[in-house]
C-alpha cells in the first residue's frame, strides 16, 4: 500500500488516522517503502504510536531509529534542529525519510502554538532537501482547529486511504497567526538589565527558581538560558531589557523582553553550521528548556521559556 509520493525534491504530508489499525498500516507501509528504496529511516513519534509502529515492523524494525517524541519533542521548538535537521543530516547526500508526530491528545495550551509554528516551519527549514516527512494526526481526538491547521501547514493529506493536495496550504500564515502577545501574571517578579547586570540577572533568576521549587538539577538549564537571552538583549535588543520569573501550570516560567526584532522566523531553530562562531544563543535556549514561546513585531520581542517543575 503506498503511503506518500516522493518524487518531489520534499515531501511533507499529513496523515489523519481514526484508529490504531489504520495509524499501524499506513505508518508501517511508510517505513517499508523507505527501506526498500534504500532511504534512512527515523521514527519520532508518542511512546504507544512508537510501539504499534516497532511492532508492525517486527526484525525491519532493527534497521529504523526510533524516538520517543513526548522526550526528544518535549519542546517543539528544538524537533527541527535536534531531531529532523539532526538526521537528515546525519544521512547528507541520500534522501531520508522520517515520521514526526509532534502533535498528541494531551498538549497543552500553551504549548500547540509552538506545535503549529513548527509544522509550518518545516517546510521552510527543508526547502530543497531530499526528504519525506510523514506527520500523523489522530482525527478521532484532535480537535477540528488542530485538524484545520494541519491541512495549512501541510502541502499534501493522506485520508480515507488517498492523497491529495492541500486547497488551505499556508505555511507562513500559520506562522504569523500564532505570533501571539505574551502576557506576564501581575505578580510575576520583574528585574530590569543592561550590559552591567547581566550576573545579577542570572542570579535573580536562579534565587527566584529556586524559591518557586525548581529541582536542583534544572537550574543549570535555567541559568544558560537566561545568560543567553539578557546577553542577546544586550546586544542586539537595544541593550536594555526586562527579565520576569513566576510559576504557572506547575511549570517555571522565565521571560525577556527587549526592544530588538526578530526578522528570521527559524531563529534557534537551525542546527550551527561547521565552524559557526556565536549565533547559537537561542538554539541553547530552545535545547534545555520545555517550551520556547516568542512574540516579536517592530517595538520589540518576548521570549519565554518554561521548565516543569518536580511535583508536576
Amino acid at each position: 500500500m503506498s503511503t506518500v509520493t516522493t518524487d518531489e525534491v520534499f515531501a511533507h504530508p499529513a496523515l489523519f488516522y481514526r484508529s490504531e489499525r489504520e495509524y499501524t498500516d499506513h505508518t508501517v507501509s511508510f517505513v517499508n517503502e523507505g527501506l526498500e528504496a534504500g532511504e534512512p529511516v527515523a521514527v519520532a513519534v508518542p511512546g504507544p504510536n512508537l510501539e504499534l509502529i516497532r511492532s508492525g515492523l517486527g526484525t525491519q524494525a532493527r534497521n529504523v531509529l526510533f524516538l520517543d517524541m513526548t522526550d526528544a519533542g518535549r519542546n517543539p521548538g528544538r524537533i527541527i534542529p535536534k531531531v529532523l535537521r539532526a538526521f537528515a543530516d546525519e544521512h547528507a547526500g541520500t534522501r531520508v525519510r522520517i515520521i514526526g508526530e509532534p502533535i498528541w491528545a494531551g498538549r497543552s495550551s500553551a504549548e500547540y502554538p509552538a506545535c503549529a509554528q513548527h509544522e509550518a516551519l518545516i517546510n521552510a527549514a527543508f526547502t530543497g532537501r531530499s526528504a519525506t516527512i510523514l506527520c500523523p494526526y489522530d482525527e478521532s481526538r484532535l480537535a477540528p482547529d488542530v485538524l484545520a491547521d494541519a491541512l495549512r501547514t501541510h502541502p499534501t493529506v493522506i485520508a480515507d486511504g488517498r492523497e491529495a493536495a492541500s486547497e488551505a496550504y499556508d505555511w507562513p500564515s500559520v506562522v504569523a497567526r500564532y505570533n501571539e502577545p505574551l502576557t506576564a501574571p501581575p505578580d510575576a517578579a520583574v528585574f530590569p538589565f543592561g550590559v552591567g547586570e547581566l550576573p545579577d540577572a542570572r542570579g535573580f533568576a536562579v534565587g527566584r527558581a529556586t524559591s518557586l521549587g525548581l529541582a536542583e538539577r534544572r537550574l543549570p538549564d535555567l541559568e544558560l538560558a537566561v545568560a543567553e537571552l539578557t546577553t542577546n538583549s544586550v546586544v542586539h535588543g537595544g541593550g536594555r531589557g526586562t527579565l520576569a520569573v513566576w510559576a504557572e501550570a506547575g511549570q517555571v516560567v522565565c521571560e525577556v523582553r527587549d526592544k530588538g526584532r526578530l526578522s528570521d522566523p527559524l531563529a534557534g531553530r537551525r542546527p550551527p553550521e561547521r565552524g559557526q562562531i556565536g549565533g547559537r544563543g537561542l538554539l541553547l535556549v530552545h535545547y534545555v528548556a520545555d517550551l520556547v514561546r516568542t512574540h516579536t513585531t517592530d517595538d520589540g520581542t518576548a521570549v519565554r521559556f518554561h521548565l516543569g517543575l518536580p511535583h508536576a
